[in-house]
């Protein structure tokens, strides 16, 4: 079983995320796409791993992971790419085989491999993954094995190891500043930018239950969507200076080189308002002059203070790596235990037919006449200690096997 466990892996150390998203297939053409794998290639089982900064393929083979072989794979898998990209593909893959792929996916569901430590949010990942593997009867019992085993480890490692505690995106970290600054869910969310930092902060804002947003970005068309699925409303950048709309919570994030916000225009945009207002600023430089936290009462969290706390929160994370590792060095001999197991409980599979057929041969064939002399009340008795001992047979070379294998 072991030998057979293969994987290979594309993510943030190897590849730009740009070209990592090349190779996502949407989940809709995934069981065509890898039910001709493994047709021609000889895959016994696949998984399919796709994040923003990930993409891996576990895999079960008999086959050696060579150059041809990664040719081949990249090639049958997708067939919209030409040899030059095939090529590149397969000189940036990292591959892994036997118990390194086993112990690579560990640390992969542990988040110790992740482009920010300790983020949980890998290890629904990796289930889905298997589970939709699962469904498309693209993988069985190895894989099954292996992604129990996984998934057990990383449960282990979020509950017995800090790896997890304190979060470390400035998003994240900005939320649980505002969150300490009791700010109602309808408090009113005026939003500057509408880039990926700003996107994922309204977002994590909506998701624990803020409800009213006004977008302005430099180009409206950009800030429609966000402000639909935000259920708010888009205004161009150049509309900011006449919004009368007020404000509780200002979220900004641009790519501009001077200041957005300076005193006039948050006098402005207060409309009369005294009561101190939040500010998030997480643009560098800062979208939100030095001079309106100077002349006015705000509640301000900057991305300097952000980042700060980031760097700390990772220094503590990091310092868990060599428990998170102790435990998963236990769950590989684990898996270990579980593989030889399993080739144990595969071996004996054929055992119970075996003696259901020698009892068959013994009661219709060898010793025919002699049972069919015997009343009923023999017979009875006689089926009673064959089907006794017909359990014993069945169970007994398994229990051996158990314990063979436990005390070597």
């Amino acid at each position: 079983m072991i030998k057979q466990i293969h994987s290979i892996a594309f993510t943030h150390r190897n590849l730009d995320v740009r070209h990592i998203g090349r190779l996502h297939i949407e989940l809709e053409k995934q069981q065509v796409r890898f039910e001709h794998l493994k047709k021609h290639i000889l895959l016994n089982e696949i998984v399919f791993l796709s994040t923003c900064n990930r993409v891996e393929y576990f895999f079960v083979t008999d086959l050696q992971i060579d150059a041809s072989f990664l040719h081949t794979f990249f090639s049958e898998l997708y067939p919209e790419m030409d040899s030059e990209l095939i090529a590149y593909y397969s000189s940036k893959a990292e591959i892994y085989n036997r118990m390194e792929a086993v112990k690579h996916l560990f640390r992969v569901a542990s988040s110790i491999d992740s482009l920010v430590i300790g983020e949980r949010e890998i290890i629904t990942q990796v289930r889905q993954a298997y589970e939709q593997s699962r469904a498309m009867n693209l993988c069985g019992d190895t894989m099954r094995v292996l992604f129990n085993e996984t998934i057990l480890t990383a449960k282990r490692v979020y509950s017995e190891t800090k790896i997890s505690e304190r979060p470390v995106s400035v998003v994240s970290i900005a939320y649980q500043r505002l969150q300490n600054l009791d700010v109602k869910n309808d408090a009113r969310v005026l939003v500057i930018g509408t880039g990926v930092t700003n996107t994922a902060m309204v977002r994590f804002l909506k998701k624990h239950g803020m409800t009213k947003f006004t977008l302005f970005n430099r180009t409206l068309a950009n800030a429609i969507p966000l402000a639909e699925e935000l259920n708010g409303e888009a205004f161009a950048l150049t509309d900011l200076p006449s919004f009368t709309g007020g404000f509780d919570v200002l979220v900004t994030c641009t790519g501009s080189e001077g200041v957005i916000v300076d005193t006039e225009l948050y006098q402005y945009l207060l409309q009369g308002d005294t009561d101190a207002k939040i500010s998030i600023d997480l643009a560098l430089p800062n979208d939100i002059a030095d001079e309106v936290h100077q002349k006015f009462a705000t509640k301000a969290i900057s991305i300097n203070t952000l980042q700060k706390i980031s760097e700390d929160n990772l220094i503590i994370r990091s310092k868990e790596i060599d428990q998170v590792e102790t435990i998963i060095g236990e769950s590989c001999q684990s898996f270990i235990n579980s593989a030889k197991l399993r080739s144990i409980e595969l071996a004996m599979r054929p055992v119970p037919q075996m003696v259901k057929d020698i009892k068959a041969t013994a009661f219709n064939e060898v010793f025919k006449n002699e049972i069919s002399s015997l009343d009923s009340e023999s017979l009875e008795v006689l089926e009673k200690i064959v089907g006794y001992m017909e359990k014993k047979y069945m169970s007994m070379p398994m229990i051996m096997a158990k314990e063979i294998l436990f005390k070597s």
